[in-house]
């Protein structure tokens, strides 16, 4: 078998090199199934994919332009990929994730013996070991995806505050692709950056509010943040169970209903998960260019609207037309009854900051090992004032204002915690999103993926899918973002969010899909050329088969 095998492969090798580059998926956009498609043709092997991604990961991560989108590569992966060859080869696929490279946010545990760490960017996880791996990692595997490394991210996903979008002690500062500096927005900021430029087939973030629509948003991809409850946070470092979630940031909307099907799911391990409808939908079956015929789809522009950027909003009319254009009502405006309430609401960072001690010092408890000895909250404060040279960042103060402190002072469980529990259900709920559904007979709503868009479906747990809108133009004047990042600025992309209520995956991937294959805004710019890593597949392939195989050929 292994000799017929190395024989159709070099045969294989013949015909690609004979017909050139063009037979092999361009990393920049390749899809899950283009890259499925070569595996099964015998093109090229998962072990080639692998080392495809870490030549391109090498290429912008700490060279060039030091984008520093993934903290570590995964020293197991070539060795999965051959298992997932050889398995391929033997018995066929398992589906269309197998032998698929996908980056996990570092803040989504792997079990050590992968020789990875997870550490959501912070030296105080270094060397930890996890009891096992994540929920949705057992799914991946289970599907035949390989672990390609973890994403650099806002460390403890920006729960540390007060410190720029896309920096980990770790990881260092993370920069988007579109312009040199550019904030990729975080926290799963790495996994935004590295799906933007082909880093990986596909990479997955988490979000508690806003962490995978605003990466999404600012790279230039797209993002599904799911209702809580979707998909299992079970060994995720937490920030609050009840906001929450895990999500795929891909290249496009069919990318990201190919990973939704395969990590949602109920998990013994993650209660949340227990009250979703009883079967997963097949979310492909949602990517219809038809999808937004005859729906009405709502514009609540009060508040959500307020100081976004002129192009944005100009861009955003445009979309509206476009939304028409496929099919859709839009009822403009509608509304959110309790949009200003949100604003100056206070109610989120009281559940948030109650909700991260505790949650946080049962992760670190559950630990099987911590060399760094932390394992609570007010250790992790200690180990940041104690090591300021792994800890704080280019024009660093002190942690008096950070979020950590905050948290850290809570006492637990009291009735000004449940109060605004129930509040913010309310005010995202029934007097938000529901409400506006209902009084205006909505199949969804959409705004700009800026502002407080994110917020009122965080606070109520509900989903979002993120798509390209459009980009900032090119006299546009550069904003300071973070003191080594920029925003806004020439070039850099914008989001489209679509949102509904609890468990509207389906549909609303639909409506994004429609307008994403309507649009093709993300094909009308590219990354800034130093951050476009250009290693390709045939640069791999040729290098691996020996050079009599190609005599001649020539």
């Amino acid at each position: 078998m292994k000799v017929a095998f190395a024989s159709l492969l070099s045969f294989s090798f013949l015909i690609t090199r004979s017909l050139g580059r063009d037979v092999f998926p361009d990393l920049y956009e390749a899809s899950v199934s283009e890259l499925q498609e070569g595996l099964d043709e015998g093109l090229f092997t998962s072990v080639d994919l692998i080392k495809a991604y870490f030549a391109r990961i090498d290429e912008v991560n700490l060279q060039g332009p030091e984008l520093r989108a993934v903290i570590e590569t995964n020293p197991s992966a070539l060795v999965q990929a051959a298992e997932m060859d050889a398995e391929r080869e033997l018995y066929g696929k398992r589906g269309v994730l197998h032998g698929i490279p996908i980056l996990l946010k570092d803040n989504i545990a792997t079990v050590a013996s992968e020789g990875m760490n997870t550490t959501a960017g912070s030296f105080s996880l270094l060397d930890s070991i996890v009891p096992d791996d994540a929920g949705i990692v057992k799914r991946l595997r289970k599907a035949g995806a390989i672990i390609l490394g973890k994403a650099n991210l806002s460390e403890f996903a920006h729960f540390r505050g007060n410190l720029a979008s896309g920096w980990s002690g770790r990881g260092g500062q993370a920069k988007g692709a579109y312009f040199p500096g550019a904030d990729p927005c975080g926290s799963s900021s790495g996994s935004g950056i590295a799906a933007s430029i082909g880093l990986a087939a596909v990479t997955l973030g988490t979000e508690t509010d806003g962490s995978i629509t605003c990466p999404s948003s600012q790279n230039n991809v797209v993002g599904i943040k799911p209702t809580v409850g979707l998909t299992s946070r079970a060994e995720v470092i937490p920030i609050s169970s009840h906001q929450d979630t895990v999500g795929p940031i891909t290249r496009s909307v069919a990318d990201a209903a190919v990973v939704l099907s395969i990590i949602a799911g109920k998990d013994p391990n993650d209660n949340f998960t227990l009250a979703q409808p009883s079967v997963v939908p097949d979310y492909t079956q949602a990517l219809r260019k038809d999808a937004l015929v005859g729906k009405r789809i709502g514009i609540p522009r009060k508040v959500f609207l307020d100081g976004l950027d002129q192009p944005v909003l100009d861009t955003f009319e445009a979309a509206l037309e476009t939304i028409k254009l496929l099919g859709a009502t839009v009822v403009d405006p509608a509304d959110i009854p309790s949009a200003e309430e949100i604003v100056t609401s206070n109610n989120e960072t009281i559940v948030l900051d109650v909700d991260f001690k505790i949650e946080l010092n049962r992760y670190f408890s559950g630990l099987i090992k911590n060399p760094s000895g932390v394992r609570s909250l007010a250790d992790l404060i200690k180990f940041n004032n104690d090591h300021p040279d792994l800890e704080e960042p280019v024009n660093y103060t002190d942690q008096s204002t950070q979020v950590l402190i905050e948290s850290e002072a809570t006492t637990g469980f009291d009735n000004a915690y449940f109060d605004a529990l129930s509040i913010d259900r309310e005010l995202g709920g029934s007097m938000g999103i529901d409400a506006a559904v209902k009084a205006f007979d909505l199949d969804a709503l959409a705004l700009p993926s800026q502002g407080f868009t994110s917020s009122i479906a965080a606070i109520v747990g509900y989903p979002i899918v993120t798509v390209p809108l459009g980009f900032y133009p090119d006299n546009f004047a550069i904003g300071i973002a973070g003191p080594e990042t920029v925003y806004p600025a020439p070039g850099v992309p914008f989001g489209l969010s679509f949102f509904a209520s609890a468990f509207s995956e389906f549909d609303l991937i639909g409506y994004a899909f429609a307008y994403e294959q309507q649009s093709q805004t993300r094909l009308m710019r590219k990354a800034f050329p130093e951050a476009i890593p250009s290693t390709q597949l045939q640069d791999i392939v040729e290098n691996r088969v020996p050079t009599h195989v190609f005599k001649g050929l020539a």
